[in-house]
């Protein structure tokens, strides 16, 4: 793709960078057969290519963000399936990312959407509050539920609805925003886990490695057991894990909002944090089970380039990190019970197209006796994505909807992915249609199968024991 800026605009390291990944845009558009919103939408601004010509025009002219630019990028879930797809090796990430930057600090949203964006980076990366606002969530999800028993059949919420919200909000979508942030709690918040308040977990086993494991922050309150879990499973394998003092949110929820100073903030925290470590008794790496933060730590080291204090220790930190399952597929792990059960395997966004890890968590579950399935449209997002499933519900409803028909077409006997997002997001749509079979991350599965505990979620979906493995066709 031909560029036209000037050598003042590229004199900005940010827009030089933009240049570059726009320059390699050839315009064929593979992209738009994989793209989750031009296949739900059909319009060519709704796909990579179309977004690129818009970002293009904005970045090349200095021109702020328009609504209909800021309508179409917002659209955008950051999935990340044009970057598989793409023959040319355009870089979307990097381009999106600049746009929604750029798109915060020229563009003024409405009160409503400032309101609630502001709201969500205050609360989900830090769990303390996120915890608090979970129990209010909770009783509006009450008053939701007791509203659709009621004789008039969810009118009651309608007439509230009309009757509170200004039509503002209504053409804002706010109320609907804040139903899916409603929906989207859990039914209870898990309790607090022990290993949450010790700093050091020592190996069980001869030592093999000393690895930083991220808490993090919406996973440690809305499943705390998957970190639970892979201390216990590396434990056994002789994996001493720490959990630094300090370390909080990666940065990456605030970061796909375009809030870069408050995502550069806490990646720089993350970064000093993960370096005293390293300087001080060392990591052989730094574990990730969560994808999508997985994916963000990665780019610390682009994210800190031109930071003369920041650039190379961002890049060793960036080095160093790794799912949870990329570390373990290179450990002898064994099986210490039968398993053999149907598991449709999701492979989040984050993981397949962000981090490019495909096969590595199939081929662990499959070595432990699981009857892996790969999932119909695997390449397609469940419409987690961070945030999207709170600020663009509609889209999102309907890419879970699709996605859990998918799952329900192998019928598995537990559904495994890696990122909690998709765990929330797809065990909403499983709940919504009466669906018993629960949904995992990967690592809780293998954390049992090599002799952990039963997960509470097999044993609230009745499943207590393994089943003798089937023959695993090659097509699986």
């Amino acid at each position: 793709m031909q560029t036209n800026f000037s050598l003042a605009q590229l004199a900005d390291p940010r827009v030089a960078a933009s240049e570059k990944i726009l320059r390699t845009c050839v315009h064929c558009g593979f992209c738009t057969a994989t793209c989750p919103t031009y296949l739900l939408l059909g319009d060519e601004l709704d796909s990579p290519r179309g977004r690129i010509y818009l970002i293009k025009d904005m970045l090349e002219n200095g021109k702020p963000a328009t609504p209909e630019v800021v309508t179409h990028i917002d659209r955008c879930l950051s999935c990340l399936s044009c970057m598989t797809t793409c023959p040319s090796g355009v870089h979307y990430m990097h381009l999106v990312d600049h746009a929604r930057a750029h798109i915060e600090e020229t563009h003024r949203r409405p009160l409503t959407d400032r309101v609630l964006r502001r709201v969500l980076a205050m609360v989900l990366p830090y769990p303390n509050r996120f915890r608090v606002a979970l129990a209010g969530a909770f009783l509006g999800k009450t008053l939701l539920k007791v509203a659709s028993w009621t004789p008039w059949k969810g009118r009651m919420a309608t007439s509230l609805t009309r009757a509170v919200a200004p039509r503002v909000a209504q053409r804002a979508g706010l109320f609907e925003r804040l139903r899916a942030m409603i929906e989207l709690a859990p039914s209870r918040v898990p309790n607090r886990e022990a290993y949450e308040a010790q700093r050091l977990h020592p190996a069980t086993a001869p030592r093999r490695a000393r690895v930083a494991l991220l808490n993090g922050c919406a996973q440690s309150v809305l499943d705390p057991g998957i970190n639970g879990a892979t201390i216990r499973l590396l434990n056994r394998l002789g994996v001493e894990v720490v959990l630094p003092k300090g370390e909080a949110c990666c940065g990456a929820l605030v970061h796909h909002m375009g809030r870069d100073a408050e995502s550069h903030a806490q990646a720089a925290n993350n970064i000093a944090v993960w370096t005293r470590e390293i300087e001080g008794e060392g990591l052989d790496a730094i574990l990730i089970t969560a994808s999508g933060c997985g994916t963000t730590i990665k780019d610390y080291g682009f994210m800190f380039r031109d930071d003369p204090a920041l650039a190379e220790k961002a890049a060793r930190v960036s080095a160093l990190a790794k799912d949870v399952t990329e570390f373990l597929s290179d450990l002898d792990l064994q099986p210490a019970r039968e398993t053999g059960l149907t598991v449709a395997y999701h492979s989040a966004c984050s993981m397949q197209h962000g981090q490019k890890i495909t096969e590595a968590p199939k081929r662990i579950l499959r070595g432990l006796g699981f009857r892996v399935k790969d999932v119909p449209e695997g390449h397609i997002c469940c419409g987690s994505a961070g945030v999207y499933n709170i600020l663009q519900p509609e889209i999102a409803g309907r890419l879970r909807d699709r996605k859990v028909g998918n799952i329900a077409r192998l019928k598995p006997d537990v559904i495994a992915t890696g990122n909690i997002g998709c765990i929330t997001q797809i065990g909403e749509g499983l709940a919504a249609q009466g669906s018993p079979v629960p949904i995992l991350h990967t690592v809780e599965l293998v954390d049992w199968a090599t002799g952990g505990p039963l997960p509470e979620k097999l044993q609230a979906a009745g499943i207590t024991e393994g089943r003798p493995a089937a023959p695993v066709l090659a097509a699986e």
